[in-house]
């Protein structure tokens, strides 16, 4: 399970073009794959493929739960450290890459992050792409859920 969750976060910035060069990614992935390696051995530490396929559901569910705040906590760090260098006037975050971690789920982290910083909420072409990505990934995700049976 490690090594095809692995195998994933290594794809990804192949497919999704701001990935590439995101930092904040690289620490996301890190802590997804420790996630993933902390619920192999918790869960399945001498599993053999049938006990994995019994059990796919709650260990999903697990896996997303980790996902998810790791992903929103780095979300939150990384609007944090766009707000600090534009105060000092140093080298920015490109937008998309925001938005790439956003994306990937960390909406919740970058919605914290524009109200705690005051960082991006009034750029109105940023908020209206927030916005709409934000929307998308909600119809996703209750696509997602209703194919798996989950609602």
């Amino acid at each position: 399970m490690v090594l095809m969750i692995a195998a994933i976060l290594l794809l990804l910035p192949a497919i999704i073009a701001p990935l590439r060069r995101n930092n904040f990614y690289l620490i996301h992935a890190s802590l997804t794959a420790l996630a993933a390696y902390f619920i192999e051995n918790r869960y399945f530490p001498q599993a053999d493929i049938a006990d994995f396929i019994a059990g796919w559901k709650s260990v999903m569910l697990i896996f997303i739960v980790l996902h998810l705040t790791f992903i929103n906590l780095t979300t939150f760090i990384a609007y944090g450290v766009d707000k600090r260098a534009a105060q000092r006037g140093a080298w920015r975050i490109p937008e998309m890459q925001l938005h790439s971690l956003e994306f990937l789920g960390g909406w919740g982290g970058a919605l914290l992050g524009q109200v705690f910083f005051h960082h991006k909420n009034k750029k109105r072409s940023f908020q209206a792409f927030f916005w709409a990505l934000l929307f998308l990934e909600l119809g996703l995700i209750f696509g997602i859920l209703k194919y798996m049976n989950f609602i």
